[in-house]
């Protein structure tokens, strides 16, 4: 199957209600581990890179390899740019191939985000891709960008205003989540995405996924969250079993990179099924 439009996959799931895993991949292993995963258990999946992804390989670099490694794949795939506040690097991804960006300029007010969100989407109409915007920062610090202070979080007709007059095809709503690991048991205003999946119809995307109860998945998956970001867990399972390798390797002092390569991608493969049969997705491919 070819790559799949973000609007047609998220369109599908918030029909269906739902949750299609937004996984932050972080080289070529992980990219291959996702898209087994979602092979294996016959599921869409959306393909994240941070800035700092693309920074690390360089556009064409990682386009190239995602490409090589999602040609063959036989469920619906996307490629999105998370979490970009850089105009240049959205106007050189959407250039370079990418089908969806996040245009994450909360930090300016929200008339100046805007209008730049929507020069973001006729840039990316143009391209033939889609928009993911948002108005409010989401807690905590992810691959370098973001605070911890909590955001500021606008009125209910602020955020439909925007969606409305930006036409992003996806929205990040604040509602108390918060990237990387959270420090307490978070108390998410789950009623804000029915109200904005119900005055505008348009998917709202989960931020902050990692570290969230199964009922809280489940309850915003059905309230209108069709797209589920996962990056804090992806880089802990690859790292972990890294370690958990590396150590066992020291130990006998038996140096073997394809072992290790094989037990990144295992973990990898597992975790991302595991996220996909919580969030609904399995059996959704087309």
């Amino acid at each position: 199957m070819p790559v799949v439009a973000m609007k047609e996959i998220l369109d599908r799931a918030l029909a269906e209600r739902y949750g299609v895993a937004a996984i932050n991949i972080v080289n070529d292993l992980t990219i291959e581990a996702v898209l087994a995963a979602a092979e294996q258990e016959r599921a869409p999946v959306i393909l994240q890179t941070s800035v700092k992804t693309v920074d690390m390989y360089g556009r064409r670099r990682l386009h190239d390899i995602f490409q090589a490694l999602a040609r063959d794949a036989s469920i619906p795939v996307t490629l999105h740019l998370d979490h970009c506040p850089k105009r240049s690097v959205i106007t050189d991804c959407l250039r370079g191939g990418w089908n969806s960006v996040l245009f994450d300029a909360h930090e300016l007010d929200v008339a100046e985000n805007l209008r730049q969100t929507t020069e973001v989407v006729a840039e990316a109409r143009a391209a033939g891709a889609h928009v993911e915007g948002e108005i409010e920062g989401i807690q905590g610090v992810e691959d370098d960008l973001g605070s911890d202070e909590a955001p500021a979080v606008h009125s209910l007709e602020v955020a439909v205003d925007f969606i409305e007059r930006t036409g992003v095809d996806c929205f990040a709503p604040a509602i108390g989540n918060a990237h990387g690991r959270y420090k307490q048991a978070p108390v998410l205003d789950a009623q804000r995405v029915s109200d904005l999946v119900a005055a505008t119809g348009v998917p709202m995307a989960l931020h902050g996924g990692t570290g969230l109860s199964d009922e809280q998945f489940t309850d915003l998956i059905a309230r209108g969250c069709a797209k589920v970001n996962i990056s804090t867990a992806l880089k802990e399972t690859y790292l972990k079993s890294s370690l958990e390798l590396l150590r066992e390797a020291g130990e006998r002092d038996r140096w073997d990179p394809p072992s290790l390569f094989r037990h990144q991608r295992a973990a990898v493969v597992d975790m991302a099924r595991r996220h996909i049969r919580l969030f609904g997705g399995s059996g959704r491919a087309w």
